[in-house]
């Protein structure tokens, strides 16, 4: 066991005017298996990239440890895989890679393809397992579950639980539960470290909101009753002034109105400390107040069906005969391994020229709103991104201010988003299409856990018709009123 000490730590971006992180002191047992939570954009990826020391900072990171980052930046994905663990790992020995690729269910023979011919799976599974074979380093894995399906996580899961020594950077819930046994958040304010997993973390979190929020209300009424008291102490103490008469009371009155404006000035201090007192005390509380959004109903209740559909990519079937249908009101989640097709279901409802044989019938007028998983399109700034799109400018903004985007990041050119931020911007655009279908492609990678619990809400206040692939389990059993497994 060694620590990892951080001491008035204090970083910014050049030509940035903010701190990402600003006098931060904590420590960390490299014993522990740490989930790292916070909103996007609030410096979870940057943090990990300081203590790899990529960036100069003010204050102080001690450590006696080497670190490793998860993920390799792979150049030249065409070479052979185990070619490439050799260029990452000096000391690479093919037994140890052979003992930690068994625990993941992968063959030996995917060492032996290039990496690029690997799933997105196959690829993640193999750069953890190298992680793991080098000894006494502390691992620092950011956002590993990206394009793994749930049974795939689940296996991740059970092997990060198995290890020690990291932090992990992911927004699954479930994931993360069954991970990691601390937790490092970034809050609007401060960083804080506890023991648990998500789950316990979240609770605390939610004892302390209503702590606060109970707090401001009665201080919120301790400022009315300050107010009142204020305003009449100062009447009195202008009535007593006006009263005096003659030289006689004069010392007396005028003794009085003093300690009656004295008391004002009292109570008007106390007034003041309390509202300081109450500014404070909401900061780190995540915006709760949702915005309204329209889905629109269609005139029929069956809205589109496949019918014995076969897909085929160069002559080779992905799947065929399937059959389904979508009607108004439904909640659809694709299951289905990676690689098995859900996208092209999609696609083909879309209007993509995909190869397929059968039928599908789409309704006549259907309005479809999609959330694609590529986000490479997004470019200028959110104002010329509602014009060029027509949608309304003020619901759309609302929509992003409630997944804790600041006022400044509507004046930044979409292109220098975080991952996370683009995938906001696709999600709030869609929401703001009055649509009868909402299409969404794993819409959720690179989204933090407060703004899917949002996402959640919002979907189940306003219960659009949606069919959507997405393997965070959470948010699939919460969402879905079907399940359409291929």
């Amino acid at each position: 066991m060694s620590l990892i000490n951080i001491t008035n730590l204090t970083f910014s971006y050049e030509g940035s005017y903010d701190n990402i992180f600003e006098n931060v002191s904590f420590k960390i047992d490299t014993d522990w298996r740490l989930g790292f939570i916070g909103r996007n954009g609030r410096g979870k990826t940057t943090f990990l990239k300081l203590l790899m020391g990529q960036y100069e900072y003010s204050g102080n990171i001690s450590s006696n440890i080497c670190f490793d980052y998860f993920p390799n930046n792979i150049i030249d994905k065409t070479k052979n895989t185990i070619d490439i663990l050799e260029s990452i790992d000096d000391d690479f020995q093919i037994w140890k890679i052979l003992q930690e690729l068994s625990y993941l269910n992968i063959n030996e023979d995917a060492l032996y393809r290039t990496f690029n011919s690997l799933s997105h799976g196959e690829q993640t599974k193999i750069l953890l397992a190298s992680l793991f074979t080098k000894d006494n380093n502390f691992l620092l894995i950011d956002e590993p579950t990206n394009h793994l399906n749930e049974k795939s996580r689940k296996l991740v899961s059970d092997y990060l639980n198995s290890k020690h020594g990291f932090i992990l950077i992911s927004h699954d819930r479930t994931f993360l539960d069954n991970s990691i046994d601390h937790v490092i958040s970034i809050n609007k304010t401060n960083i804080e470290v506890q023991k648990g997993n998500f789950s316990s973390w979240f609770e605390n979190k939610n004892l302390q909101d209503n702590f606060k929020i109970a707090e401001n209300k009665k201080l919120k009424k301790d400022i009315k009753r300050l107010n009142a008291s204020a305003k009449r102490s100062s009447q009195w103490s202008d009535k007593i002034e006006k009263s005096k008469r003659g030289e006689l009371d004069k010392g007396f009155i005028g003794h009085k109105a003093a300690k009656m404006m004295k008391r004002s000035k009292s109570i008007e201090a106390r007034k003041n400390k309390s509202i300081e007192e109450k500014s404070g005390l909401l900061k780190n509380i995540e915006a709760k107040d949702s915005p309204s959004i329209h889905p629109i109903k269609y005139h029929n209740d069956n809205i589109l069906y496949f019918e014995n559909v076969s897909i085929y990519y160069d002559e080779k079937i992905v799947y065929k005969n399937i059959s389904f249908d979508v009607c108004r009101d439904d909640r659809i989640a694709i299951d289905g391994a990676n690689g098995s097709g859900k996208s092209s279901i999609l696609k083909l409802i879309l209007g993509e020229n995909i190869k397929y044989s059968g039928n599908i019938h789409i309704g006549s007028n259907l309005k479809i709103s999609y959330v694609s998983q590529d986000t490479s399109f997004l470019k200028g700034d959110l104002k010329y991104f509602t014009r060029d799109n027509d949608i309304d400018e003020t619901l759309f903004k609302s929509i992003l201010r409630h997944l804790d985007f600041e006022r400044i990041q509507f004046e930044k050119d979409l292109s220098f988003f975080s991952e996370g931020q683009k995938k906001k911007v696709l999600i709030a655009y869609s929401l703001c299409q009055k649509a009868h279908l909402y299409i969404w492609d794993e819409p959720l990678n690179f989204i933090d856990i407060i703004s899917r619990m949002q996402i959640e809400d919002l979907l189940l206040e306003y219960k659009p018709t949606i069919l959507f692939v997405e393997h965070d389990s959470i948010f699939r059993q919460k969402i879905l009123n079907k399940i359409l497994s291929i």
